[in-house]
Order: structure tokens, then sequence, then C-alpha cells
């Protein structure tokens, strides 16, 4: 097919609106299901770029959720721990597949902006992650392919209206991108670099230790950033990202954003979190929102006479400042990446307070020698990768 005619684009008096490549040629995506519109198609065909090249660099399986035009997720598929499993609610599923723990995970991570995202595999989707898709709220999916069971699964999504989108693999699009704005036309190189070990290997701090397990977290943090609306920053722990701060117009912003959703999301793992007695009629999207309420200053808003009984089974005590604080005082080895440099290091004080032990940003800032000195004083490992990665 060379062209998809769409309902309308970004918004409903925006029509007419279709996809189509310039030079005439098929395209390489097809609709098995649903109609997709405008936005479904940028998140799809972002996600799609951000997973492919999470498998390049990785060798494992990877997904991510995305709103907006910004992933709310990145992950690759490691196995889950029995913690990870109950927090992002499949510890019903049973052992899942490497491509629905990796979906698992990037839902998983901000569970609350995920709430109607379109998600990209880097595989065929397989029936273990079409279980997990099929019941959570989602505009649509992208992937290489879909096994019979996992497509017939996903038709019956949305009463039959789910957007299923199958990419060509091998597809390689034009080396020069364009797009208009204000009936101006811009153009430039597509962002091809990759991101391998060598973007890590100018190591600035004392501290020169980078284990796997980070050096994989380096990667998934930097590839996430490259399709994330800058500026950028995002955490990463365990093979996914754990918290993405996106489109901010100052560095800091990114950091504490992105640092306020790691927090969350360890949070989650907390015994006091992880003991909440809910109610049998109360949904995972419900439980998720009482959840960041539980978490959050408005505390006592899900405590009040009345207001409990509605969701949980017995009354839950306060989650007071000071358990909040201590469990995340617990919180180790988390990897801060960045799209651009770190101006100052108030960015690197709001990272260490999140975990953070591992740090990969571009460097060439005039106070380099401040930020890498914050870095030292906390025995950071802080590598310079020398790119810039603003998307837009």
């Amino acid at each position: 097919m060379k062209e998809i005619e769409l309902k309308y684009g970004c918004n409903p008096n925006q029509k007419p609106s279709r996809i189509y490549l310039e030079n005439g040629q098929e395209l390489p995506v097809t609709v098995i299901n649903g109609r997709p519109g405008y936005i479904n198609f940028l998140d799809a065909l972002n996600g799609w770029q951000l997973v492919k090249e999470l498998k390049e660099a990785t060798g494992l399986p990877a997904a991510t959720s995305f709103k907006h035009v910004s992933p709310a997720g990145a992950a690759v598929g490691l196995p889950l721990t029995e913690t990870l499993a109950r927090i992002y609610w499949v510890d019903d599923l049973g052992e899942l597949s490497p491509l629905a723990c990796a979906y698992a995970r990037a839902r998983g991570a901000d569970r609350m902006s995920s709430f109607g995202d379109f998600i990209a595999l880097s595989d065929v989707c397989d029936v273990d992650t079409a279980r997990l898709i099929k019941r959570e709220v989602s505009d649509g999916v992208i992937a290489p392919g879909y096994t019979d069971e996992a497509l017939a699964l996903l038709k019956e999504k949305k009463k039959g209206a789910y957007n299923v989108i199958q990419i060509d693999p091998s597809y390689v699009p034009d080396p020069v991108e364009r797009k208009q704005v204000y009936g101006v036309t811009f153009e430039q190189g597509r962002n091809e670099l990759k991101i391998d070990d060598a973007i890590f290997s100018n190591i600035v701090t004392k501290n020169k230790d980078i284990p796997a397990e980070a050096l994989i977290d380096m990667k998934i943090a930097m590839i996430t950033l490259k399709y994330t609306q800058s500026n950028s920053v995002c955490y990463c722990l365990g093979g996914q990202a754990i918290g993405i701060g996106a489109g901010q117009q100052s560095r800091i912003h990114c950091t504490r954003l992105a640092g306020s959703k790691a927090d969350n999301w360890y949070l989650r793992q907390s015994p006091k979190v992880l003991g909440l007695e809910f109610r049998d009629d109360i949904g995972r999207a419900d439980r998720d929102n009482a959840i960041d309420v539980y978490m959050g200053d408005e505390c006592e808003d899900v405590l009040k006479d009345g207001a409990w009984e509605k969701i949980f089974k017995t009354k839950p005590t306060e989650f007071t400042r000071e358990e909040k604080k201590a469990w995340l005082s617990t919180l180790k080895g988390v990897t801060c990446g960045s799209d651009a440099f770190f101006p100052f290091s108030d960015n690197i004080e709001r990272a260490h307070k999140s975990g953070v032990e591992y740090i990969a940003q571009p460097g060439g800032s005039v106070r380099d020698d401040v930020v890498i000195d914050c870095a030292d004083k906390y025995y950071m490992t802080m590598a310079f990768t020398g790119i810039r990665l603003f998307h837009h």
C-alpha cells in the first residue's frame, strides 16, 4: 500500500490526514486491524525505532510504551522478580516470555503515564505478550509480526477496533528526513548514531567501574533518550527505564521529573504499598491511582472515613514522609542518562537522591569540572559520551 488515509490529524479539525512515502514507494507498514490515527503512527514509528535499536544494542527482546511521541517506559526482556511481577499486576499470569517481560517492565515503569499507550515490540508478538496487552488500556501495537493466537487475542480488544500494525523489519528509510512547519520544509540527515560500548569509554570520574548490568542500563537510557522529546533525562535500573523526564525547558526540571518517577517506581515496592489490601472489585487502573495518592502528599485523602472503604478491604496506615525517606535510601545502582550536558552540579545532587551511581552524558559544559567533582563526592562513575541526542 502506498498511502494510508487517517481519520484526522493531531486534532479532529485537522483534515485531511494521511501517511505516505514521498518517493511513491510502498509503505513499510500494514494495518492488520483497527484504524490508527496521526498520533498513533507518530508513536508507532518512533517506538519501533527505539525497540529495534535496543534489540541491536543488547541482543535482548525489547518493548516500549509510548504516549504523545515520548516513551513512558522502555525495557529489555529480563526475567521479572516476584516483587516486580506484583507491582506490574502480572503475578497472576505465570512465567512470561522474554518479550512479555519486556513489555511488563516498559508498562510498569510509569503505569499512570502508560494508560492508553501505543506499544512497540522488537520481536514477533507472542501469546504471552498479547495476553498482557489485551487486559491493559492501550491504543495499539506495532511489531514485525504476530503469531496466529496472539493476533486473535488482540483482535478481540476494544470490541474489535484495537489498532494492530505490522512493520517490515528490513525497511531502511531515506538517510535524509524532512518535515514541514508553517509551510516551511525542514531537512536534515537522520540520526543514525549507534549506541554501543565505545560511546561509554571516556570515563571522567575517579571511579572507573561500570558493571555489565550498568552498561546495559546506560544503553537503554541513551537509546530511550534518542526518541524522547527534549530536553530529557532517563533513569534506568535492572534492564528498564524507571523514570523519564521529557520535554522540559530546564535540565534540572528533567532530572527532578525523572527522579520523582523513579522514586515512585521504587516506593511501589515498599512493604507499605505491597501490604495494601484492595477490594476485589477494584481494577488495575483504579489501584494505580489509589497507590499514587497513597504515596503522595494527598495520602490523607485516601485514608478518610468513607474514602478508604471504597478501595481497600482494611484501612491502611499512613505512609509517613520519614518512612518514605527511609525506604528510598535503600535504592542503589541506578543509571542516569541525559540527552545533553549537565550545566550545573544540582543535577548530580538530585540524581544521587534517587540512588544514581552511574551517569552517561555528553559533557562539554564550561562547568564540567564542577559536575565531575560532585560525581566524585558520591563515588559515582560518569562517562562523557561526546554525543547530544536532542529529538524534536
